[in-house]
């Protein structure tokens, strides 16, 4: 297992003890160092012939720096590493694992291709970002509808996602979906 981070600048930086923006400025293999404890490489070194199966988190470190979700929703721009990553591994034909925000990032590449953020309604207000569903779908995508302790594997093209924090749940759910996209994962490779 590897962790790797584009060498890039952080779209914003967030004082998350107050909510607010901090006016600093970070780069993204920088700070995932500091949270992989300096285990960490560049993006743009990853070589798919390395390595059995590729797994993005989420949130949104995804949603502003991996691609422009955040800003731009459905006319996002991916990251060129993020990018020439994730084509690398379905071109080789390994899967894929995605969770939270980060299935939007096939949805961009692989037009076509099925994946989960959750439910497409906002059920007892626990999936609070339900239309990325929709604009899933608008990118010619099919969404489909996952329980938060659940996964989805397109086999077709080797993608397994789950919802993760798009769902508002305890944090056991969050890991046993998270669990299950890593089997699945696992399986595949």
């Amino acid at each position: 297992v590897k962790i790797f981070a584009p060498n890039i600048e952080q779209r914003d930086v967030v004082n998350h003890l107050k909510g607010s923006p901090a006016e600093e400025k970070r780069n993204v293999l920088i700070e995932s160092a500091r949270l992989a404890r300096g285990n960490i490489e560049d993006l743009a070194e990853l070589k798919a012939s390395e390595f059995d199966a590729v797994i993005f988190p989420g949130g949104f470190g995804v949603a502003k720096n991996l691609c422009s979700w955040a800003v731009d929703g459905k006319n996002c721009t991916v990251n060129e590493h993020v990018h020439s990553t994730l084509q690398a591994f379905h071109s080789a034909k390994k899967p894929i694992g995605l969770c939270c925000i980060s299935p939007v990032l096939a949805a961009k590449v692989f037009p076509g291709c099925e994946v989960t953020v959750g439910q497409d309604k906002n059920v007892d207000g626990r999936f609070p970002d339900a239309e990325t569903a929709s604009a899933i779908a608008e990118l010619g995508c099919k969404h489909i509808c996952k329980n938060v302790n659940e996964s989805h594997v397109d086999k077709a093209n080797k993608i397994v996602t789950t919802c993760a924090f798009m769902c508002k749940a305890p944090l056991h759910e969050i890991f046993d979906g998270i669990g299950t996209m890593v089997q699945e994962v696992l399986k595949l490779a």
